[in-house]
Parts: C-alpha cells; sequence; structure tokens
C-alpha cells in the first residue's frame, strides 16, 4: 500500500510539472495531441480523426463517374498481397486503367465515399493550385520570390526564396521535420492553432535551390502564397479551379487551424480513393481532364521530373519533382506518386495508363538506401500482376 502511494505521489508531481511547463511554454497544442494519440492507445495521428479538427469543405460539382472496366474486379489479390494489405491497415485499393475502373477493394466498413485524411498528398495539391494560379497570372512563375507575397520573405537571407524552392523542397529554412518529437514542426502544425506565427518562426538559413530537404512547412508556405494571391481560400480556390472541374462525386474537407482559419496546405485534405484518383488522371493526361486544361501541361509536365539538385545524400536528385514523388525506373517503368505519412498514395504508371490509389493507417519503413516506403511497391506489384497484361 505504502509503494502504492508513492507511485502515485511521485506520478501526481511528474504530471504538475509537466502541466506547468506546457503551459509556461505556451506549446498547450500538446493537450490536443496527447489527447488524441496516447490517451486512445496510439503514438501518432489516425488517418480516419478530421472531425477533431475544424474543417472547409471543398465542394464537388457535376458528378462524372468512372466508366467501368469490362474486366472489373474479375481478379483478386495473391494470399501473400492480401495478407500485406491487412497487417498494414488498409482501407480502400483502387485500380483505374485506360480511364476504366477494374479494381476496387475496401476494408473495415470503408467504402467509396469514406473521408480519409491524405496527410502528405496535400502537398501535390497544394502543388497543382500553384500552377493553376500561375496559369491565371496569379503567380508569375514558379520563379516569383516568395517575398512578392509574404512580406516576412523581403529581407536578408530570406529574400532569396523562391516559389521553385519551395515546390522541390529546395528552401534552406531551418524548420525541424521530426516525426517523433512533439514539440518539433509537424506536430505544433498539426495540433497547433496558429500556423502563420508557428511557420514564420522559421528562417532561410542554407543557400536555396541547391540541396533537396522534406519540409512540410515549404508547402505550409506555398498555401499562404495562394491565399495571398488568389484572395481566396484555398479550399474555395481548390473547388472552383480543381475539384468541381475534374467530376469529384464528394465534397473534401481540407482541415484548418483553428475556426474559420487556414488550412493545413501540407496535409489534411480529406477525401476518398476514387476521387483522389482523379488527380492522377490529370497528371496521367499533362494536365487536361478528358480534353480540357485545368493545368498547363508545361507546369504538369515539370512536376514529374527530376529538379535540379542534389538529393539529401548527396546525388543528384533522381526522386522528386513539383511535390510529386518519382520512380524513374521500376521494373522497367517510370513512376510518379503522391504519398502521405501513413501510407496514403495515388500512384501513375504512365506506361501502363494505369493509377493506383492506397489508403489506410500504416506504412512500412523506407527501402534501405532509398527514399521510398517498402510497401509502395506491395501496391504497385499487386495491380501489375493483377491488371498490368
Amino acid at each position: 500500500m505504502k509503494i502504492l502511494k508513492k507511485t502515485g505521489k511521485w506520478l501526481l508531481i511528474v504530471l504538475v510539472v509537466l502541466n506547468l511547463l506546457i503551459i509556461v511554454s505556451g506549446k498547450t497544442y500538446l493537450y490536443k495531441g496527447i489527447a488524441n494519440t496516447y490517451f486512445k492507445g496510439r503514438s501518432g495521428p489516425s488517418a480516419f480523426e478530421y472531425q477533431i479538427f475544424e474543417n472547409r469543405e471543398v465542394k464537388a460539382g457535376a458528378f462524372q463517374p468512372w466508366n467501368i472496366a469490362g474486366n472489373y474486379n474479375t481478379k483478386t489479390l495473391s494470399e501473400q498481397h492480401k495478407t500485406n494489405f491487412e497487417a498494414l491497415q488498409t482501407v480502400a485499393y483502387v485500380v483505374i486503367k485506360n480511364d476504366s475502373l477494374v479494381h476496387e477493394q475496401y476494408w473495415d466498413g470503408f467504402g467509396p465515399d469514406s473521408h480519409t485524411n491524405s496527410f502528405s498528398m496535400g502537398k501535390t495539391i497544394t502543388s497543382i493550385l500553384i500552377g493553376i494560379a500561375i496559369d491565371e497570372g496569379r503567380i508569375k512563375s514558379v520563379d516569383q520570390p516568395v517575398g512578392d507575397f509574404l512580406p516576412e520573405f523581403k529581407e536578408g537571407d530570406n529574400a532569396k526564396l523562391t516559389v521553385k524552392h519551395l515546390l522541390t523542397m529546395s528552401s534552406g529554412i531551418n524548420f525541424d521535420e521530426d516525426y517523433v518529437n512533439p514539440l518539433a514542426y509537424p506536430a505544433a502544425a498539426y495540433y497547433g492553432t496558429d500556423l502563420k506565427k508557428l511557420t514564420y518562426k522559421y528562417k532561410v538559413v542554407t543557400e536555396p535551390g541547391k540541396t533537396f530537404d522534406y519540409l512540410s512547412g515549404n508547402t505550409q508556405l506555398l498555401g499562404f502564397i495562394l491565399e495571398k494571391a488568389t484572395g481566396k481560400t484555398i479550399s474555395d480556390y481548390a473547388s472552383e479551379k480543381l475539384w468541381q472541374r475534374i467530376g469529384a462525386k464528394n465534397s473534401a474537407f481540407w482541415s484548418l487551424d483553428h475556426k474559420d482559419g487556414i488550412e493545413k496546405s501540407y496535409c489534411c485534405f480529406n477525401s476518398n480513393a476514387p476521387d483522389f484518383a482523379r488527380l492522377g488522371k490529370l497528371y496521367l493526361d499533362s494536365g487536361k481532364w478528358n480534353g480540357t486544361p485545368i493545368v498547363s501541361a508545361e507546369y504538369a509536365v515539370n512536376s514529374v521530373k527530376p529538379a535540379e539538385l542534389m538529393d539529401d545524400t548527396g546525388k543528384k536528385n533522381e526522386k522528386y519533382g513539383y511535390s510529386w514523388w518519382l520512380l524513374p525506373d521500376y521494373k522497367g517503368h517510370r513512376i510518379f506518386y503522391a504519398r502521405g505519412i501513413l501510407g496514403q498514395y495515388i500512384v501513375c504508371i504512365p506506361d501502363k495508363d494505369m493509377i493506383v490509389v492506397r489508403l489506410g493507417n500504416k506504412r512500412e519503413k523506407k527501402v534501405a538506401g532509398e527514399d521510398h516506403p517498402r510497401d509502395l511497391f506491395y501496391y504497385i506489384d499487386a495491380a501489375l500482376e493483377m491488371y498490368g497484361g
């Protein structure tokens, strides 16, 4: 009994001290983070929790359904793929080929209309919107200085920063991209309530445009630029210029930092697998939707080419464009894809005219010596084995 009382006393002291540290540091977002992770038996976020945040609707317009292929769902996952998919808590797996739906499969009560977080696939969506804003003349080009939109980047080394540096993850800004540390930028941005105050604390500290360094804050700055350049929230702009024009079935929801606040443009675009696949079709067709230009072919093509940088291993960059990940040669296929931290993928395989979307709540570690999660290849291989002929 004495041991229990002593343990309880020390636990209480630790909790009081921790609480005081949170209050004094001003990092009160930790309360929300702890309540929605450790208190729910997790050490990180869930792909299915967008309702814990304020959201802004990205409205759908006239629905344009996918064509249904003649061989729709005639193939089944191999036992090994099925085991891998389920172990990683896959909830949706969709394959489009030749602009037609050939395979869709859902788990755990999810379906074609179920919403789930894109996480960093939102970076790719933000990049598409930047391309549209350039086409409209709201942004002059990818080479326009960030300081033209954001006064915080008008002086000193900050003035060297361009839109392209943010798109290609070569900003040289000292964002602390750490997914374990609850005090680092990703957690503070995800659970916090003032994205501008948080993001503007960071500065350019190394020469922009030289080295790839994947930083979520770069895309958050692109969101601020879009808002300034268009005079609209990026959700409204996305609805009008993208989501309605590609025939999405369901409205999406973009999570905000607070009520009537700012979109978390680096992540947190919540939609479903068949609608996410539309973004793949758009870029397989070089920015056109059923023949109608949505974003210029020049921008779309440049988006899925390696940016002229050194990567973070000291080699020539071959893995990243304008917020699209690249696989220059996987089993003879050139592939580009969007991805989120818990295994959200929109994969485009141009020579097969194929799009693969996978949504779920877990992913595997990166392949040794590369920057591509191991599970990515499960989803590509399964699609090619079933429908690659």
